[in-house]
């Protein structure tokens, strides 16, 4: 029988989990409910003696205070306005909407070509936002029109551009990235270089896939008209050019992290002005896009730093109740070499992902469960990718899926959410079929951290 105290923390976390399904703000809630466990903690505490692993008053309670300065001075936390700002600016800049227009005279001649274009400008934009949202709503906007007026399937246009769309967390400069390295205490400069190669692997997955659709069921995803404009090799100059601001933006970004010339924090900065740059060029930069982009990044980090509050005042109420304990005690007793560990751990994560948002995984979850697997001996740069990449499918799982949310809020009114959730199915497989190839083969993980730096985390 488990002792009284492993039973609170047990209730702490399905009272948290229920209280999701109320629709208040996550933030608020994971305060809250801590705020309440803790009230308890302090009353049995005081009342029974129970202050061996109980809080016996609010002022020790009070000691998260110094969490919050902790998180609100760390430098590595600087980087997220800034990688957010960039994504925003980027997508104000219409370099996207260039590329799209060039994309298709080149690609839309042949059977799921303008499919396979969403996807190269999804890992392009990805490589360059990683703002999911972002990259969500522009490729529908840009990509769902022309496909639907090509008769292309609705539900396999849906699940091209919302998975493309999501490559957006997993491809470095990633937001999810950089608050994982946070969380686990690695260099975010090996978790970038680590999640490169799965990053773009799965996009290549997903146009494969593309292709084989254009082969066996070339109704699906047809080509252009036969009396369509030739392609000349002028049109594919002009898309190879269409590529070269975003790639320079990629390089600036990504290039001065990788090669030591930059933190990510001070990259941030490069990137934020370089999407500038980027929109002055393109005559899109004013006043107005500067202050739109401006609130969606105040809000946008407004958003990530209260749940990040309150899910630090959630993990100490835990941590003081014996949770994390009752956690390790847990894995501990399945009786599980390192590898077995990690695949219950992938399970959790992937369940988790149909009813938490990547941030509760990642802030909540994450923390109580890499301790364990750390002892274990993994290789966190290997373990944390794993996990990024089974966060991405919580993007297009439903009831939670926010990539499904976004898109439905832009698509013409004749797709359906059933459409929607058809056609990311064979999406959210290929996903998984890339978790089981970076499993099997770790160097696909941490062969470039090694070669760049000489070890992963």
């Amino acid at each position: 029988m488990l002792p009284f105290y492993e039973y609170l923390a047990i209730a702490l976390m399905v009272v948290f989990i229920l209280a999701l399904f109320s629709g208040f703000p996550v933030a608020w809630l994971l305060a809250g409910v801590s705020l309440v466990f803790a009230a308890i903690g302090i009353f049995l505490g005081q009342q029974f003696g129970l202050d061996t692993f109980l809080m016996t008053s609010w002022a020790k309670f009070s000691a998260v205070v110094d969490r919050f300065d902790g998180i609100m001075s760390n430098w590595v936390l600087v980087s997220l306005p800034m990688f957010v700002y960039m994504g925003l600016m980027l997508d104000k800049s219409g370099v996207a909407d260039t590329m799209m227009r060039n994309f298709v005279k080149v690609f839309g001649g042949i059977r799921g070509g303008l499919g396979l274009t969403v996807v190269v400008i999804g890992i392009l934009l990805a490589a360059s936002t990683g703002i999911v949202g972002a990259s969500v709503v522009l490729l529908a906007m840009l990509g769902m029109p022309i496909m639907l007026q090509h008769h292309y399937s609705k539900a396999i246009a849906s699940g091209v551009v919302a998975a493309s769309g999501t490559l957006g967390i997993l491809i470095p400069p990633s937001i999810m990235l950089v608050l994982m390295a946070d969380q686990v205490s690695v260099s975010v400069g090996d978790l970038f270089m680590g999640a490169l190669i799965p990053g773009v692997a799965l996009g290549v997955l997903y146009m494969i896939f593309i292709v084989a659709v254009g082969f066996v069921r070339p109704d699906l995803v047809p080509p252009r008209p036969a009396d369509a404009e030739k392609l000349t090799l002028k049109q594919v100059g002009i898309a190879f050019l269409s590529t070269l601001p975003t790639f320079g933006l990629i390089l600036l970004v990504l290039g001065s992290i990788f090669f030591g010339i930059a933190t990510p924090t001070e990259a941030s900065g490069l990137g934020a002005f370089g999407a500038m740059v980027l929109a002055a060029i393109n005559g899109k930069l004013n006043w107005k896009v500067i202050r739109e982009v401006g609130i969606e990044t105040t809000l946008t980090t407004c958003f990530i730093f209260a749940i990040f509050i309150g899910a630090t005042v959630f993990a100490y109420v835990l941590r003081l109740i014996g949770g994390d304990e009752l956690i390790a005690e847990f894995f501990k007793g399945l009786g599980l070499g390192p590898t077995g560990l990690v695949m219950v751990v992938l399970a959790v994560v992937f369940v988790a992902g149909f009813f938490l948002d990547w941030f509760e995984i990642v802030l909540i979850i994450l923390p109580l469960l890499a301790p364990v697997i750390k002892l274990a001996g993994v290789d966190m740069t290997w373990f944390l990718i794993l996990i990024a990449l089974m966060l991405q499918t919580s993007f297009l799982t439903p009831p939670v899926g926010f990539s499904l949310f976004y898109l439905k809020g832009v698509v013409p009114k004749e797709v359906t959410i059933k459409d929607i959730y058809i056609g990311i199915i064979p999406f959210v497989l290929l996903q998984l079929v890339m978790v089981v190839l970076c499993f099997v083969f770790p160097t696909l993980i941490t062969w470039l951290p090694e070669q760049m730096y000489g070890g992963g985390g």
